[in-house]
């Protein structure tokens, strides 16, 4: 009781834990089926009786599900083998799916190594989400005693015929019995396809492993090889850094550009802007004009009125002087024979009697 309690706590203590923190799962959920798969020791019902594929098309009970078996190497699981799967499970309304997945050892027998142990391929069929049940250790040739010992109604795969281990198609037999049902393969992936790729990019694969911390014992690489792929990874990693200096010299040349033409554009719309606001103040329609124009009016209203030279006529000391018998010649007035004025008669007359007006007077009486 103790250590069932124990279990419990435990159990209860792992929960909490998962609760604080999602991403921390405990380990048994790796190895759990997917969610969507039925459990592989569900009870479901089976009968012996012998269903048609017109039958099981029009649907079965619940309790009486269309077992379907599909069988396979599944190495390198890809979309391509989870296609195949997803077409067998629904084949049917109701359709518990049976894999059988073959053995390393039979696998290498009748096709070749495989990148992946047999537990890894049964562990990830255990993931797909189309799967119900996981059969180890298949048979490559389907048997009367095996088919009847999982009561196997359907066999799903492609009509391809498939030759191996001395058959021309180790399916003709299930063919015979009507319990075939084909699907369709994914054109453009396989395993051995995927092989290829990395076959191919040998090189590149092996120094990408080099680079993540691998060894090259771990990678079966020779010491030479190994000196080579690093040096040439150092020479990717130049030319990636002179890739990345040219990149942000481009785009700091480009920024300059940018901005060389923006203060272009900024410069040209000022000095428009400073050349029409000269011409608004200093053109001929300027108000530079007008403001002279009224100053000048301002000093000719505010300065006295000035006499042309050389004009008597409009002399104020002449009209001062002559008297009104100034017609006759031979008669000159009282005044003009009197002594030069003294300076307060001077000031009397004003500061205007000046030197010039004195002379043509003088003139006059000659």
């Amino acid at each position: 009781m103790a250590g069932k309690r124990r279990g419990r706590n435990n159990n209860g203590h792992q929960q909490q834990q998962t609760a604080q923190n999602p991403r921390r799962l405990p380990r048994k959920a790796l190895r759990e089926p997917a969610p969507f798969a039925r459990p592989t020791d569900s009870e479901v019902e089976t009968s012996t009786n012998k269903l048609t594929i017109a039958q099981a098309r029009r649907g079965t009970p619940a309790n009486r599900p269309v077992r379907v078996y599909a069988d396979g190497i599944f190495d390198l699981f890809h979309s391509g083998h989870a296609r195949a799967l997803m077409q067998a499970k629904n084949l049917f309304p109701n359709t518990h799916l049976i894999v059988g997945v073959c053995s390393d050892k039979l696998t290498h027998k009748y096709k070749g190594f495989t990148v992946m142990s047999e537990d890894e391929r049964y562990d990830a069929l255990t993931h797909c989400r189309y799967v119900d049940e996981v059969v180890r250790d298949a048979p490559w040739t389907l048997s009367t005693d095996f088919l009847k010992l999982h009561k196997i109604d359907f066999v799903a795969h492609d009509d391809i015929p498939y030759t191996s281990a001395g058959s021309e198609d180790v399916y003709k037999h299930i063919k015979e019995a009507g319990m075939f049902v084909a699907t369709e393969r994914t054109e453009g992936i396989s395993t051995s396809d995927l092989i290829t790729r990395i076959v191919r990019n040998y090189d590149k694969y092996v120094r990408r492993n080099l680079q993540r911390g691998y060894t090259a014992r771990e990678l079966n690489v020779g010491f030479i090889n190994e000196n080579k792929y690093r040096l040439q990874n150092q020479v990717d990693k130049v030319k990636e850094t002179v890739r990345t200096v040219e990149e942000k010299s481009k785009s700091f040349v480009y920024k300059v550009e940018e901005k060389s033409h923006d203060l272009i554009h900024k410069w040209e719309e000022k000095s428009r802007e400073f050349i029409c606001n000269f011409l608004e103040l200093f053109g001929p329609d300027g108000a530079w004009h007008a403001i002279q124009e009224r100053s000048e009016r301002m000093l000719h209203a505010l300065s006295p009125y000035s006499s042309p030279r050389g004009s008597p006529s409009s002399s104020p000391t002449r009209r001062r002087s002559i008297s009104p018998d100034a017609s006759s010649p031979s008669r000159p007035p009282s005044s003009s024979l009197s002594a030069p004025s003294s300076p307060a008669s001077s000031r009397k007359r004003g500061s205007r009697s000046s030197v010039k007006s004195s002379s043509t007077y003088a003139r006059h009486l000659q």
